[in-house]
């Protein structure tokens, strides 16, 4: 063999193993490659069905992803024509989750009716033992009615605030009566500036002409942090954020306002801090007037505060009659509290108005959308609301004569006497405040007396047109389950023609502490795939 063949077998010799060493090569590197897709798939899988065997092959993995959505409760198609489950997304799994870790405790609600015959209060006007200031109440919804006369001056021109302000300072001094600042303490803290017109009695330096927007702004605690929402979903730093700036911001106008001086003894810093109940909310729509209070502590778990006016008076809606209604969430429980001043009359179908009234507020009143989160829904409407509280002079009278209703009166047969009461005979009927409660009477009735008597109106009146049938016209009911009345009664105060009335209730509401943020947030560590079945088609 010749020597230029030789070098030629040679040279195909090593080209031969260099293909194959190349060959070999490229085999290690797509092995590489394909392994690591493995893995990286085994890691979804583990991911999407996790405690289950993981499978390569692709009629397998298919296999498995039908084997778990046939293992779901409901099925797709199922889902698609429910009308109860639209779909199933977050918002339905944290409904899930809140009904799994719910956490409810009770409160204790003090509600008040008191229709004051268009008179002003009284300096030396007692709260106390009404309000039942030694009770240990956690809120204190108050309504008024009639605060101003009814004229056409308040009707129709403007409203006089005045007596809302000295009614918002006589309830402050009584529940706040063992925090307030004292006349040495507000003296000292203004280095005598108003010293001169600091008296004995605490309650004189309320009554000099007090701004009801003054008397308001100082006796709210962060009133603008209320208005906001407070779920979950809000990053708990930015509330805490919010909550100081705000803070920061009320302190500052309340050292820098002018009106300040008209009312010293609440303009200082010691009393809003030693104040034991703050003011969350009060309204006034012409002589009605509601205010709520909240135990200081409460109010950082109060929000969604909103208020609507409805008027149902001259020409159906003017504010001489009508209701204001205020909502608002005590941690994650919507309340709603209606006080109104319906129709009067006694004649033969006028509870028909009040009729009428009810359903109109009811259908008319609409509260505004604040809150945020996707996963709540806040209510617009009186009736959508956890718990709802309607509080007022409602008028309803008695279905009897003068006579008759006196003689039932002088033999205190009060049962026969309820046994013709407007509202529970329309109630009854199907006709009015159907599906809501109110509490065993137990009490007389509280409309009419004569000025300053315990006689009623009818006996010192010789005109049978001023004369007026003795009724239950001042009432308080409920709606919605999680509430219990602990008790129904009425004062004995003689400032006006209708005696007031007060309700306490242990209502109960869902709470949103620390304990069941923590559960959870452990059991939203769970992949949502693991709990949701895939809505859509497999990609």
């Amino acid at each position: 063999m010749s020597s230029c063949d030789t070098s030629d077998d040679m040279t195909k010799s090593n080209a031969s193993d260099d293909s194959f060493k190349n060959e070999k090569k490229k085999k290690s590197i797509l092995s590489n490659i394909f392994s690591r897709k493995g893995k990286n798939e085994r890691r979804s899988e583990e991911d999407i069905f996790p405690g289950t065997e993981i499978v390569f092959d692709l009629e397998k993995t298919y296999v498995a992803r039908r084997t778990f959505l046939e293992a779901s409760s409901v099925s797709f198609s199922e889902r698609h024509s429910s009308s109860r489950i639209e779909s199933l997304n977050l918002c339905s799994l944290e409904s899930l989750r809140r009904k799994a870790f719910r956490h409810v405790q009770e409160f204790r609600m003090f509600v008040a009716t008191w229709n004051v015959g268009g008179k002003p209060p009284s300096d030396d006007l007692d709260l106390e033992s009404f309000l039942q200031v030694e009770g240990s109440h956690d809120v204190y919804v108050l309504g008024f009615q009639e605060i101003v006369p009814l004229n056409a001056g308040n009707v129709l021109v403007i409203e006089d605030n005045e007596p809302a302000a000295k009614w918002l300072a006589l309830i402050s001094q009584a529940i706040n009566k063992h925090g307030k600042c004292s006349p040495d303490d507000s003296d000292s803290s203004n280095d005598g500036k108003h010293g001169k017109d600091s008296k004995s009695t605490s309650g004189l330096l309320f009554f000099q002409r007090p701004s009801l927007k003054v008397l308001s702004r100082n006796y709210r605690m962060d009133g603008a942090l209320v208005k906001t929402c407070n779920c979950t979903s809000e990053p708990s730093c930015v509330r805490r954020r919010t909550r100081q700036l705000r803070e920061f911001i009320t302190r500052d106008e309340s050292s820098s306002s002018d009106e300040d001086s008209a009312t010293p003894q609440f303009a200082c810093s010691e009393a809003k801090g030693n104040m034991n109940y703050c003011l969350v909310a009060s309204k006034q729509m012409v002589g009605i007037f509601l205010s709520v209070w909240v135990r200081r502590e409460l109010v950082q778990h109060v929000s969604h505060l909103r208020v609507a006016t409805i008027g149902r008076g001259i020409m159906g809606c003017l504010g001489n009659k009508g209701c204001i209604a205020m909502s608002m969430s005590l941690h994650r429980t919507s309340f709603c509290f209606v006080c109104s001043h319906l129709a009067s009359g006694e004649k033969e179908g006028d509870e028909l108005k009040r009729n009428s009234d009810v359903a109109e507020i009811l259908k008319s009143a609409q509260f505004p959308r604040i809150c945020k989160s996707p996963c709540r829904r806040i209510p617009e409407r009186i009736l959508d609301h956890d718990r709802v509280i309607w509080f007022g002079d409602l008028n309803y009278r008695v279905a009897l004569s003068y006579q008759e209703t006196r003689s039932l009166l002088r033999n205190n047969d009060w049962n026969s006497l309820l046994e013709r009461d407007q509202l529970k005979i329309e109630r009854e009927a199907g006709r009015v405040f159907n599906g809501w409660k109110e509490g065993k009477i137990s009490f007389a009735p509280t409309y009419k007396y004569s000025q300053n008597s315990d006689i009623y109106a009818g006996e010192t009146v010789k005109s049978k047109k001023k004369r007026r049938t003795p009724a239950w016209c001042d009432r308080i009911l409920w709606h919605g389950n999680g509430m219990e009345q602990l008790q129904y009664l009425r004062g004995e105060s003689k400032f006006s023609d209708h005696r007031p009335v007060c309700a306490v209730f242990a209502a109960q509401a869902e709470m949103n502490n620390r304990c069941r943020t923590a559960c959870l947030g452990a059991y939203s560590r769970i992949p949502s795939d693991d709990l949701i079945p895939q809505r859509h088609s497999f990609y």
